[in-house]
């Protein structure tokens, strides 16, 4: 009787471990980019959508990530504002198909991705 209970004893200790595996990977910051692919257009409605819904005055001329002025930084600050307000969750750096969730922070200089 006891060899026929630990194969499923076995089995139950691989899924409590993996479970606490996956609390630390949750626990891993992450950040939401525009994938380098992106075309013009889906980066404008990127930057059009995410600043709808979050404050992107951090953008503006003057401001810490304004600097460089072009739609692919623009678009990845943008969109990782509003990943990090709603949760970091994957789906919310879909923007269809062209977010990247990233695990090094792409902060530079004074633009702090956050």
């Amino acid at each position: 009787m006891a060899k026929a209970l630990t194969p499923l004893v076995l089995l139950l200790f691989s899924f409590i471990s993996v479970g606490n595996l996956g609390s630390v990977h949750a626990q891993q910051k992450t950040w939401c980019v525009a994938k380098p692919s992106s075309d013009q257009g889906t980066l404008m409605a990127n930057i059009e959508f995410a600043c709808s819904q979050v404050d992107c005055s951090i953008l503006q001329k003057g401001c810490p990530c304004f600097v460089p002025d072009n739609l692919m930084n623009h678009a990845s600050v943008a969109m990782n504002m509003y990943y990090q307000s709603k949760g970091r969750n994957h789906w919310n750096c879909y923007f269809g198909n062209s977010g990247l969730v990233v695990m090094t922070d792409p902060s530079y200089g004074s633009c702090l991705y956050e």
